[in-house]
Formats: structure tokens, sequence, C-alpha cells
């Protein structure tokens, strides 16, 4: 019955039309009501102190430096590497799009930031030598999903913050998870590419290679410094978030000199608009896991699961083709917040590694980026590409199905995740 009213509340309140946040507060209070606890300051009590996390300053600084690199021209100079080193192979614009997204998702960790630039930038190109608008932009889509799962992840500091795990273990195991999901869909548009008759860009020549390196290298080192200084301790996540945004803005303004003042203030401006959407989430959410814990709905769920608790592999499935469903009429950050507190003890109580668990749920959550109807990134590369939504849900499907099976493949063999976590955290 509590389930049934949390459940009930939430998707109602939903379905007449109000904002996730205000759902989630809605049905926080209906589960208090039903649990004769309602009490105004204990609702505003866990809202304040579910905004009120150190670790979640991360959130703005990346966000801030997501905007930043887009303007700023880092963003534009990764593109242009990736062009010379592989635009001239056979479906090479597809290629560069993944090698770039790979290399943006290590200073953004913004699904859609690095999704509009790509669309952006590369999408016009691609239509021009000829590939399928609808293959073209369902590729950048799933490659721009790669973001939330290469280091550093805005997913991975909202889900560590929910579930109380390290933030920084949880950016190193996802390092090489998002490299097999860009293999993956390179796998899958060779296969496309190959049937499709298009023109290639020449052939860059070695010097042009050095010239393109040479422009990206101050953009290159943001990943290596975020990544080395939290394996070797020297900053938090949440520093790390800071020093990527100084970092973009120094690089942007008196190295590149391509920001203005003005295009500056609009970034902060953007940046701040999209926090606090964040932040409002995470806020309610908190309501909703505290009265989650107190009405012992974990312990409802685990009972539900009780005949899969005995195989690790299966409960796995059971949980990711859940996620994949909740994914299908919900955004990324709203699924982790209202799923973390109800799926941690089921995971805690089986036996499996919460980071390992948290990796592939940030997969599968990214995966429903680019899942009608919602589909956020798909938004975005359509509103970009000035294309229907049906084109580039039906262009996404082949890279979707791929990314899907190299998530199950981590869910029968946890070795793809555990092995190089281990050796990046020791």
């Amino acid at each position: 019955m509590t389930v049934f009213i949390f459940l009930g509340s939430l998707l109602a309140a939903m379905a007449i039309g109000l904002p996730i946040a205000y759902a989630l507060l809605a049905s926080g209070v209906a589960l208090m009501w039903h649990l004769d606890l309602f009490d105004a300051q204990i609702l505003a009590q866990n809202v304040i102190n579910g905004a009120d996390s150190f670790p979640l300053l991360a959130v703005p600084f990346f966000m801030l430096a997501g905007e930043i690199m887009n303007v700023g021209g880092l963003s534009r100079r990764i593109v242009h590497l990736a062009l010379t080193l592989v635009g001239h192979k056979r479906g090479g614009l597809g290629f560069v799009a993944i090698v770039a997204a790979c290399m943006l998702a290590a200073l953004s960790g913004s699904a859609v930031a690095d999704t509009a630039a790509l669309a952006a930038l590369l999408l016009p190109m691609m239509k021009r030598a000829g590939h399928d608008p609808a293959r073209a932009g369902g590729l950048i889509a799933s490659a721009g999903i790669i973001a939330p799962v290469i280091p550093p992840s805005i997913g991975f500091v909202i889900f560590g913050v929910a579930a109380n795990l390290s933030i920084s273990k949880l950016f190193m195991a996802g390092i090489v998870p998002g490299l097999l999901m860009g293999l993956s869909i390179a796998i899958a548009w060779w296969f496309v590419a190959k049937k499709e008759a298009i023109t290639t860009p020449p052939k860059a020549s070695w010097e042009e290679r050095l010239a393109a390196l040479r422009e990206s290298t101050w953009a290159l080192f943001l990943p290596v410094i975020v990544i080395v200084g939290l394996k070797m301790g020297v900053f938090t996540p949440t520093e790390a978030a800071v020093v990527a945004a100084v970092y973009a803005l120094a690089v942007s303004m008196l190295v590149y000199k391509e920001m203005s003042w003005r295009q500056l203030c609009a970034a902060f401006l953007s940046s701040a608009k999209t926090t606090a959407v964040i932040m409002l989430l995470v806020a309610a959410a908190m309501v909703s896991a505290w009265l989650i814990t107190v009405a012992e709905i974990p312990d409802q769920v685990i009972a539900l699961l009780e005949p899969f608790m005995g195989n690790k592999t299966l409960l796995l499935i059971a949980i990711m083709v859940l996620v994949m469903v909740v994914g299908t009429a919900m955004d990324m950050t709203p699924t982790i917040l209202i799923l973390t507190p109800v799926l941690m003890p089921v995971v805690k109580a089986a036996g499996i590694d919460p980071i390992y668990f948290g990796v592939l749920f940030i997969i599968n959550n990214s995966i429903g980026l680019i899942t009608p109807p919602v589909g956020t990134v798909l938004n975005v590369v359509a509103g970009v590409g000035k294309m229907k939504m049906d084109q580039v849900t039906r262009g996404v499907l082949p890279f979707m199905s791929a990314q899907l099976i190299v998530m199950f493949l981590m869910v029968f063999f946890p070795v793809l995740v555990t092995g190089p976590a281990r050796w990046f955290y020791g």
C-alpha cells in the first residue's frame, strides 16, 4: 500500500503537468499524510538539507566549464583535431564525432552541452558529405551520451551524493566503460557507413595534424589535470570542478581570446539556470528519500525481488530493465534521485559492489537520454539540426542497440568495470 501511494501520487502529479520537482514534493506530502507524519517543518528541513551538500557544488562548476568550453573555442579545437586524425577515412566524419565526443566527455561531463557542440559543428558537414541526416543525427546523439560516463560526470556527482558513495571512485570506474560505449558505436557506424555513397574530406598532412594538436593542447590538458589530480588525491571532485571552470575560463579569455565579457555573462546565466533546476530536483528528492527510508519501502522492494536475490546477474538484469522502462518517460536526474534510495539497499543486500552498480546505473540512465518519448539528447539534436524528432529516433536505433549490448555485457562480465576500476583507484 505504501509503495502504491508513493508511486500513484508521483505519477498522478506528473500526469496533470506538474514539474518533476513539485511532483516529488507532492508525493512526499502524500506519503507523510499516509504515515501520519505530516509536519511542515520536517518538509522544509529535508528540502534545505537536500541542497546543503558540499559535493553538489561540483554541479554548477562542471556546468560552467562546459558552457565556457563551447563558447571559448575549446570544443571547436577538439573537433578539429579529431577531424585531422580520422576525418579522411570512409565514414570518417562519424569517427570524428565519436573521438571528439570522448574527448569532450573528459572536459565537461554534460551530455546536453557536448551534443549541442557536436551537432552544431559536425552535423552540417556530415549532411554535405552525403550521409543520411537521420543516421548522422542518431550517431551524434549516441556519442553525446558518453559524457555522463567518462569523468568528470555530473551524473556520477548526483548519484554519489544520493547513494553516499565516493565520487572519486565512481569517476575512475567510469573511464573504461565510457570508452567501450564509444567503441561500440564506432563498430555500429562502420557497418552503417560502408553502405553509403559519401564524400570523404581530404587526408590531413602531418603538418596540419601537428598544428591542430598544438592548437588543442591547452584544451587536452584539462582532463589530464582533473583525472591525475583525483587519482593522486590533490583535490576532491568538487575542487576538481572549480579547477576545470577556472582553467577553461583562463584558456578561453587569455590564451585563445575568443570569449567576450558578454559571452561570459551568458555562460554564467545559462549554467546558473541549469544548476537551479538540478538543485531544486535534488532538494525535493531528499524529502522522498527520507520518507522512503521511514516507510521501509526498500525492505518491501527487497521482498518483491527475493526470487532474484540468490543470483546477482538475474537481479541486475531485472534492475536494468526496470531502469530502462523508467528512462523512457523520465529524464536522467530525477530517475537517479527517485530510484537510488530504493535500489541501493537492494544492491547492498545482494552483495553487489555499489561502485560497479553505480557505473551500470549511470550508463543505463545515459541511454535513457536517447530513448523516446522524452529523449532529452534526441531533442537537442533535432533542434540544432532542424530535423524531426522521429527522424533522429529512427537514426539512433543501431547505435543505441550497440550501447545496450555493451551494458549487458558488463552485467554478465563485471570484470569489464571492476578490473580497470581497481587499477585506477587502487
